[in-house]
């Protein structure tokens, strides 16, 4: 796995903007989704991981009484990708993983935690359309038929709608990358994009060295995380927009006027 650690403001601009010019359309679209960590010596687990203990076997039993006692108005559908997404969203732990297209909201989260700028933060970058060409046969000729680079839960419900059905992929060790619903105004500032796996269990850090040339890890040293903070509060990437409502602008306050102790 390639691991870079920058020095610069603009080197880091540099290698997040690297390989995004297309050359059939002749434009600037990055084929890459990010994902921002505070620490770089924190792995890419899920929420459900987290949760320790026998989680694989807790998840169904989970997602079950969350279905059974959530509001039925904040799905859109009755399907697999909508309820994930939307527990995801609301902190049920699940065996989603956070991403985002905006290389500046990646470096936001790798600097939301002020305690924490003594450390080195991370950025993950992977390359979702060569991931998905490693997608089992049915999903792959979806996605080319459908002429997409990405999945929609539209999509997916259409071929994998259980999590018995997506269990029974894991022999082939499935990374599934998709696009959330739209259900507020969080995900869409966002930019969110998000990531599953087969197997539960299996952290996607792991996946992505047993599959090199996909993805790479930027490094961003604890010396440059005060000034990417400030010039990315002065673009207006922060918690009042990330995080819409009177906790983000709490978050961002406090953020903005805590006195620098590093």
């Amino acid at each position: 796995m390639k691991t870079i650690e920058v020095k610069t403001w603009d080197q880091l601009q540099d290698e997040l903007f690297a390989d995004s010019w297309n050359d059939d359309l002749q434009r600037f679209r990055s084929r890459f989704a990010f994902r921002g960590l505070v620490d770089s010596t924190y792995r890419l687990e899920t929420t459900l991981m987290r949760l320790g203990g026998k989680y694989a076997e807790l998840e169904r039993h989970m997602l079950r009484n969350f279905k059974k006692y959530a509001h039925r108005n904040v799905v859109e559908h009755d399907s697999l990708w909508h309820w994930l997404s939307v527990a995801q969203h609301y902190g049920l732990p699940t065996r989603v993983l956070d991403w985002t297209y905006s290389p500046f909201i990646a470096m936001h989260f790798a600097t939301a935690d002020i305690d924490k700028f003594d450390r080195n933060g991370v950025i993950w970058a992977v390359d979702y359309i060569k991931a998905h060409k490693l997608l089992p046969p049915k999903l792959r000729d979806w996605v080319e038929r459908e002429g997409a680079n990405v999945l929609t839960v539209e999509l997916l419900s259409e071929v994998v709608n259980s999590l018995s059905q997506l269990n029974a992929l894991d022999s082939e060790k499935v990374v599934i990358f998709f696009e959330p619903p739209s259900i507020d105004d969080r995900i869409v500032n966002q930019y969110a994009f998000c990531s599953v796996m087969s197997d539960p269990c299996l952290v996607l850090d792991d996946w992505f060295v047993a599959h090199p040339g996909l993805c790479k890890r930027i490094i961003v040293p604890a010396s440059l995380k005060w000034e990417i903070r400030d010039k990315l509060d002065q673009s207006n990437v922060n918690e009042r927009v990330l995080f819409p409502g009177l906790d983000g602008l709490s978050r961002w306050l406090k953020r903005h006027y805590s006195p620098r102790v590093c």
